[in-house]
């Protein structure tokens, strides 16, 4: 993940990653990452949660916009099945 992000990078595409385990994002060294508590296979949310899913995209595209640091790892606060989640803000990005 961390090579193929870094190689996308090199060709002007800004990446970001959704990892599970710290450890390896930490060691894969990927540009952008967003870190989750969350169960293997599942690193977008739950099926069918798209508020859930929403959010994600969210971050993802304002750790995009906001980062400033390579390599940067932004741990987020969201529990598996135990947080409510609203609509994001999309103009926010702009």
């Amino acid at each position: 993940m961390g090579l193929i992000a870094r190689e996308i990078e090199k060709q002007g595409i800004a990446t970001v990653a959704f990892g599970l385990t710290r450890m390896y994002l930490e060691r894969i060294h990927p540009p952008r990452a967003l870190f989750l508590k969350w169960p293997f296979g599942n690193p977008l949310g739950e099926p069918g949660n798209i508020l859930q899913q929403k959010t994600l995209i969210f971050d993802a595209l304002k750790l995009l916009k906001e980062s400033r640091i390579p390599g940067v790892i932004v741990d987020l606060p969201y529990r598996w099945r135990r947080h409510a989640y609203t609509e994001p803000d999309f103009s926010q990005l702009q």
